[in-house]
């Protein structure tokens, strides 16, 4: 059975999206297959993985609508064991279209039930709200992988996404645990960054990620190329670093 974790946290750019792209091609890379869902109405990580976003016909919109299923909407990518999911612009209707449909925080958990077990991974990069698409990647999840960047305000907001996933525990998905907490845009040379990674170990301990994803600036140019960092330069301090999280996390998994 395929283990489906979310990628969230409300605030927007902490490395949500290079993360779950990243992530999904390190697994794949290990021989995981995996699917990468994008349920950002941005659509980042469906054009950071080559995608033209404006020909997308079937995605994320689609399934938590229920008028197509799941196989219907995947889509192959140049990355190896990797499939997606993709979004468009129109999945910004969903919270108002949803608004009074019966069980509607289970409508994601329900679309993938018949494709679950098909894979070893299923990611999803949520948006960065706190709103009904993210309640119903966390109803649909196992887990939930959470980044934190190594900025001043890294843990501002970190208590009301905590507070949602108590919540979702008990009203709608009691499995649902933290896969772990993330430390993103690393930078050793400045003393913030040390401080910020002291404090979040300080009050989480082994919640947080060994892994560290460090400031690099070919994991910042790899989405313009449509291509994970793990294509775009293997080499690369991020392109290790993403590998060394896929293994951290097949490691928790066994």
């Amino acid at each position: 059975m395929g283990k489906i974790i979310s990628i969230a946290n409300q605030k927007g750019g902490v490395g949500k999206t290079t993360t779950a792209v990243n992530l999904a091609a390190a697994l794949g890379v290990l021989e995981k297959k995996v699917l990468l869902i994008d349920a950002d109405p941005q659509a980042n990580a469906t054009s950071g993985l080559g995608i033209d976003i404006e020909s997308v016909e079937i995605g994320t919109y689609q399934l938590l609508e229920h008028t197509k299923k799941a196989e219907e909407a995947i889509i192959e990518t140049d990355s190896p064991n990797l499939e997606l999911i993709p979004s468009h612009i129109d999945l910004v209707a969903i919270e108002l279209e949803l608004v009074d449909v019966e069980r509607r925080e289970y409508m994601l958990k329900e679309a993938l039930m018949p494709i679950k077990s098909k894979f070893d991974y299923i990611l999803i990069d949520c948006a960065p709200s706190l709103g009904l698409l993210t309640l119903n990647a966390l109803t649909a999840s196992d887990s939930v992988l959470i980044p934190i960047q190594c900025e001043y305000f890294a843990l501002e907001g970190l208590g009301k996404l905590l507070n949602t996933i108590k919540s979702v525990q008990k009203i709608h998905n009691q499995q649902l645990s933290i896969e772990g907490l993330l430390l993103t845009m690393y930078d050793s040379r400045l003393r913030l960054s040390n401080q910020v990674v002291e404090e979040v170990k300080k009050h989480f301990n082994d919640m947080v990620f060994e892994t560290i994803i460090q400031r690099n600036v070919r994991l910042s140019e790899a989405p313009s190329y449509g291509e994970s960092i793990i294509k775009y330069d293997a080499a690369s301090k991020g392109a290790n670093n993403y590998l060394s999280l896929a293994e951290e996390i097949i490691k928790k998994s066994t």
